[in-house]
């Protein structure tokens, strides 16, 4: 099992297969590197170098009891692949993940080719007087409640709602792919995916602007965990190389719903 030791002793675990360009993928909420298996192959198919880690307190990485939040995380990240000397990367983030991309990006350009945010929260997604139709204060509460109370059972019910847009009418639920999710989230600790909340409750503007790399901005119109209108339009308008791809009917979980989709357009952009 391939690991990294952070500067403050973490354990980070990391898949790396392949060679060639290296594309990074940055995982979500409660998930692990396992919610990348349909894009690392396809792409490691199509000649790339392609590696995904377990974000400290998720999936294999270490359940430290300090350090779960965005800035730990980014260093993390920086750690992988400093490690792994990895330059002229294209870097993709799924929703949480999504603003360790932005904020490591930001900070480390000179290793960036390109970016890509997939069903991200940046550059906020909760309700304001600038963000109507972000999530409200009581939303995030529930989140913090379904992990302090019973997990398992929270668990279950995020991927067969919300998550995959599973509850809306016409969607054919897959148990698998609910029970994979669960299988993921309950590796991982209750402290980190507690923890992780604040990171939602963050502001990415600064790191949007910051950014000069090409940034592809893909989002599900029927995003049920980071609304379309909360995120999108203002992300593209932030970013200085942002382009929009938007998906119809597609639910924050279209990573996995829709995976023939998506690859066919980050292999489109990335080869841009």
């Amino acid at each position: 099992m391939s690991t990294i030791t952070t500067s403050d002793g973490v354990n980070i675990f990391y898949k790396d297969w392949g060679s060639g360009q290296p594309i990074v993928f940055s995982h979500g909420w409660p998930l692990s590197a396992d919610d990348w298996d349909a894009q690392m192959t396809f792409f490691l198919r199509q000649g790339f170098r392609v590696i995904a880690h377990d974000r400290r307190g998720h999936g294999r990485s270490d359940q430290p009891s300090t350090g779960n939040d965005m800035d730990h995380w980014v260093a993390d990240l920086a750690a992988l692949t400093e490690h792994l000397d990895l330059r002229d990367a294209i870097h993709i983030g799924h929703s949480t993940g999504g603003g360790e991309v932005a904020r490591y990006v930001a900070r480390h350009q000179e290793r960036v080719a390109k970016a890509v945010l997939v069903a991200s929260l940046t550059p906020n997604m909760y309700r304001s007087d600038q963000n109507p139709a972000g999530q409200p204060p009581e939303w995030f509460e529930t989140i913090r409640a379904g992990v302090l109370g019973n997990r398992s059972e929270f668990f279950r019910f995020v991927p067969e709602n919300p998550f995959y847009g599973y509850n809306l009418d016409g969607a054919e639920p897959s148990e698998a792919v609910i029970a994979n999710w669960w299988r993921q989230g309950m590796a991982g600790g209750a402290l980190a995916h507690y923890a992780t909340v604040d990171s939602w409750l963050e502001d990415y503007t600064d790191d949007l602007k910051t950014i000069t790399v090409p940034v592809l901005v893909m989002h599900g119109e029927a995003d049920q965990v980071v609304p379309f209108a909360s995120s999108v339009p203002r992300a593209v308008e932030l970013l200085k190389q942002g382009s929009l791809k938007t998906y119809p009917g597609y639910p924050h979980g279209m990573l996995t719903t829709h995976a023939d989709v998506l690859n066919a357009d980050l292999l489109s952009f990335i080869r841009s």
